[in-house]
């Protein structure tokens, strides 16, 4: 990958070569052409006052980052105890808590009746220490040694509370035809191994089909432990619930509260996921590191931490090829967590996501390319700092934010986007299938831009609509992409003498603030 960012990098050279900042481009979204006719007068234009803003409050050093060295495979293999072997049998699906998300609406208990032919039943480990060897000398007819260090299980294996499974230097296949899954309920290693929806009809990979077609997968709930270490997980997951691919989840709130389970968590370390549902999904899961894999051709997202989940550190991963949606999403209240040093390209929407009141979050140093909408997109999801990212020839924006305030762009590139290197605005989201209780928003926008270089954007490096305010600093926003130069419009057309004034001849910083405001952005 670092070629391909190289070569990148060289097409967009000549962008980078030419005079210093000019001027800047704030433009306002137009009206939509839907609205209904009224004879009501219009209101009036919102007044901002331009100022010139102490550079001091603007300074802020590089974010520290986490220590990443701690996370290695020798860490992992001290942390499997292989001191008490586990009991190994079969117990009858029903009853069972584990599985209980897989018995009931829908009719999921059926698909297991169909594809294992009677009362489905799976395989438990419990009470100690167990690896897939083991596992197919017990229990030789559901899971079949296929051949050197390759084995196929065909029916689900539950990891039971205070049990630990080990598959290591192995190829497990899960047998789509009969139903196999896996879940951990305890702790689960998997080590230089693989793992894989097998069809056992075609003899090969389940790879997907349709969205509502069976697959195998893996999960594993609140107050368990995953690790996986170089290992390679593919053709796994659907759009079942909790059945995508890889998923670390809580609980429902009544059996959490019920079994008194902490949040999950996980290491994923230096391994592959291609044809997944997603690649990796979380939910209310607290410290999971996913570090050095690659993420390639899954269908819906590459990872996908989702609600109440935080701390996570999500670093020096490949995402690519994401068939429907995005690279990386983190979406409703995914708070206090680390993205960087990832590179993040040709996904089928945005390279990387924020979403629904997703705050406090350090997204740095990632490289951000060739995406077919956004490289990265803020929704609804204030008080984040950008800092240091490569965000370069996106079809769309390179950097959006809508309906997000305090939000610090801090020395990124942003470079060759097919619209504004940073576009800012404000929506109404009545009418848009959104739970707003669940997810509240108010429409406005804000932001700090400070050092970086937005340049060769189509429609221009800045455009912000409606903004409650906005503060500029030490920007390069040399060659623009209109061949007409860079030039205010909308709302801020009238006030470009000024801010040129300040910003280019000057050398200050500017802030541009709505009139009452009252807003006060703190680096």
């Amino acid at each position: 990958m670092n070629s391909r960012w190289r070569e990148l990098c060289s097409l967009a050279l000549p962008l980078l070569v030419g005079s210093l900042l000019t001027s800047i481009a704030l433009a306002a979204s137009p009206g939509s052409s839907s609205a209904k006719k009224t004879t009501a007068a219009a209101p009036p234009p919102p007044t901002y006052t331009v100022t010139s803003s102490p550079t001091e409050r603007l300074t802020l050093s590089a974010p520290k980052l986490p220590d990443l060295s701690g996370y290695t495979a020798s860490a992992v293999q001290d942390k499997i105890k292989r001191n008490k072997p586990a009991r190994i049998g079969l117990r009858r699906m029903l009853e069972q808590l584990p599985l209980k998300q897989f018995i009931g609406g829908n009719n999921r208990l059926g698909e297991w009746v169909r594809r294992q032919g009677g009362m489905p039943q799976a395989i438990f480990v419990e009470g100690g220490y167990a690896d897939v060897a083991t596992l197919a000398k017990k229990l030789p007819k559901y899971v079949r040694a296929t051949g050197d260090n390759t084995y196929l299980a065909r029916l689900p294996i539950v990891v039971a509370r205070g049990a630990t499974l080990h598959i290591d230097g192995a190829t497990l296949r899960l047998s789509q035809d009969r139903g196999a899954f896996l879940v951990n309920d305890g702790k689960l290693f998997v080590t230089d191994s693989s793992l894989i929806g097998w069809n056992e009809k075609a003899n090969a990979p389940s790879a997907f089909r349709k969205d509502k077609e069976f697959r195998p997968f893996l999960l594993s709930w609140g107050g368990t432990e995953t690790y996986i270490v170089k290992s390679r997980f593919s053709s796994l997951g659907y759009s079942g619930e909790k059945s995508y691919g890889l998923s670390i989840s809580q609980y429902t709130p009544n059996m959490r509260k019920r079994m008194g389970r902490s949040a999950p968590s996980a290491w994923l370390l230096d391994s592959e996921f291609s044809d997944m549902w997603f690649g990796f999904y979380c939910f209310e899961a607290d410290d999971i590191v996913i570090k050095g894999n690659t993420y390639r051709d899954n269908q819906v997202y590459g990872i996908d931490p989702h609600d109440r989940s935080h701390r996570l550190i999500i670093a020096h991963n490949t995402i690519s090829g994401t068939h429907k949606k995005h690279g990386l999403i983190i979406s409703r209240e995914v708070n206090d967590s680390w993205i960087f040093n990832n590179q993040i390209f040709d996904n089928k929407i945005s390279g990387i996501v924020l979403d629904r009141d997703s705050t406090n979050n350090v997204l740095a140093y990632n490289e951000v390319f060739q995406n077919e909408a956004d490289g990265i997109t803020l929704y609804e999801s204030s008080n984040n700092l950008l800092w240091g990212n490569k965000v370069v020839g996106n079809e769309r924006h390179g950097i959006r934010l809508r309906n997000s305030v305090n939000i610090r762009l801090y020395e990124n590139l942003v470079l060759g986007n097919g619209l504004s290197g940073v576009y800012g605005h404000i929506k109404d989201l009545t009418g848009q299938h959104r739970d707003l209780k669940l997810d509240p928003y108010e429409t406005k926008v804000s932001m700090v831009v400070v050092g970086g270089q937005l340049a060769g954007n189509g429609s221009g490096p800045l455009a912000v609509d409606t903004p409650l305010s906005l503060e500029l600093y030490r920007v390069d926003m040399s060659m623009p992409g209109k061949t007409s130069g860079i030039t205010f419009s909308g709302i801020l057309g009238e006030r470009q003498e000024e801010i040129l004034d300040l910003l280019v001849r000057q050398q200050k910083a500017v802030r541009i603030d709505l009139v009452d405001s009252g807003t006060k952005l703190q680096p």
